[in-house]
């Protein structure tokens, strides 16, 4: 007998990863982009040597789990956006993206003078003196980049639930450029600019988070889609119940976010305990292992605003339909990045290392086999990040923050220094901590994720 039942839950699921995937290949694509912005910094740090790029490390490790913070309270606009617009509520996208504007710049200026005394705190966590002294000045001009950053990830949720997402792709890539060119001229003195080292990479990282923030807001103010919303329109009127709305949804976020990132941070500084060879193969393996998470990053993106239009339109099969389909695909893809890994560390590592210079001999054969442990957690990671924008759609943000930080900060910590401390495991130790966390965090968001018709949400 024909099962008219089986053939429409197939459609379905084909239909639906048709649909992430015309919404989120951009975003992924220019999610990569943005992480070449980084990799390129690691690259030309790596030119100047061993040092600098452990100090560059060093400071990337304490600066990010800031900035994701703060990106993990203004993502919270993408959500309701999102169902705002299923809902056909369109006067509520104007509120929250002019709010979400209002975060932005409200959070940059309480981070940037918590991180400006940046070297006090290296040393106080025993880095060495030299290092902390480079770290701080790349940190003191690449900390600007907070304002336009977080301003840009606001726009960025108000194109893509709007299914405009090419846009944030071209303005990625056209970053690429400018911040090699800016690279190049300031932190090695080309084109008549003073070699500033790592303190040009810093001005030029800021630089080019501003371009690309200009080029989006320029996009959206001149789009007729977007005009309707007026969002700089009075824009100095407050709107206080819709900024306390983003905040109670969009600080779990943040916490949950920056609870894996400052994971990786404290690793950082586990590694730079061991030693200058281990903080600087750390880095290589976390830009490689990064950048591989940069597709299911931006898929997840996707998922959350997929998820919000079904929740915004009331429809709980389509809700639980677009999170299983990203899931799915996160794993996929993850699961080619597992066999990458897997099978060629060194010819990936010595893209970051002249393999001919004996001082890189050490760091290459540590970063290729931290690479390895990497590959064992490519799955976990995918389906931890997929599950946690699925039940971010659903405005679901309070508990999944607690499981991440529990899993990150009461597993995987803890056994990173148990395995790399105690047993004497060493960095192998540490990235085998990196994974429990991981694991841990993709079990119990996934399961929630399963239940949330039981849990009543």
């Amino acid at each position: 007998m024909y099962n008219t039942t089986a053939t429409s839950a197939g459609s379905g699921w084909i239909e639906e990863t048709r649909a992430t995937l015309a919404l989120a290949w951009p975003l992924i694509i220019a999610q990569l982009a943005q992480m070449l912005l980084t990799t390129t910094d690691v690259i030309m740090m790596g030119w100047l040597g061993p040092q600098s790029l452990a100090a560059g490390t060093l400071a990337s490790a304490v600066l990010f789990p800031f900035q994701i913070f703060g990106f993990g309270i203004v993502m919270a606009t993408a959500p309701l956006i999102a169902q705002a617009i299923g809902a056909r509520q369109f006067r509520s996208v104007r509120r929250t993206t002019r709010q979400g504007l209002w975060m932005a710049i409200a959070l940059s200026s309480l981070l940037i003078p918590l991180l400006w005394q940046a070297e006090a705190l290296f040393l106080a966590v025993g880095q060495d003196a030299e290092i902390s002294r480079l770290a701080e000045g790349y940190m003191h001009t690449a900390i600007w980049l907070f304002y336009p950053a977080m301003m840009m990830v606001v726009l960025r949720g108000l194109v893509s639930a709007h299914g405009q997402t090419s846009i944030i792709l071209v303005i990625t890539i056209a970053g690429i450029f400018v911040n090699a060119l800016g690279n190049y001229a300031l932190m090695f003195g080309n084109f008549g600019f003073p070699r500033l080292e790592l303190v040009g990479a810093g001005i030029s990282t800021s630089f080019v988070n501003l371009v690309m923030f200009g080029l989006i807001l320029i996009y959206v103010l001149n789009h007729r889609r977007y005009g309707r919303y007026a969002i700089l329109v009075r824009f100095w009127k407050p709107d206080w119940p819709r900024f306390g709305q983003i905040l109670r949804l969009g600080a779990p976020i943040g916490f949950m976010m920056a609870a894996e990132t400052s994971l990786f941070a404290a690793a950082a500084v586990l590694m730079g305990w061991l030693g200058t060879d281990e903080l600087a193969a750390h880095a290589i393996a976390i830009q490689l292992a990064a950048l591989a998470f940069m597709v299911p990053l931006g898929l997840s993106f996707a998922t959350t605003i997929r998820v919000g239009l079904a929740r915004g339109r009331g429809r709980a099969d389509e809700v639980g339909l677009a999170g299983w389909v990203s899931i799915a695909m996160a794993i996929g893809i993850m699961s080619i990045t597992c066999l990458v890994f897997w099978t060629m560390p060194e010819p990936l590592v010595t893209l970051f290392l002249d393999p001919g210079k004996l001082e890189n001999k050490v760091p290459i054969a540590l970063a290729a086999s931290y690479l390895v442990v990497a590959a064992l957690f490519q799955l976990v990671d995918g389906a931890q990040v997929a599950s946690a924008a699925a039940l971010r759609g659903m405005s679901d943000t309070k508990v999944p923050m607690f499981i991440a930080i529990f899993g990150y900060w009461g597993v995987g910590l803890p056994i990173a220094w148990f395995l790399g401390f105690y047993l004497e495991w060493r960095g192998l130790g540490i990235w085998f901590g990196l994974a429990a966390g991981l694991t841990f965090a993709a079990i119990v968001l996934m399961s929630r994720f399963a239940m949330r018709e039981r849990l009543g949400f």
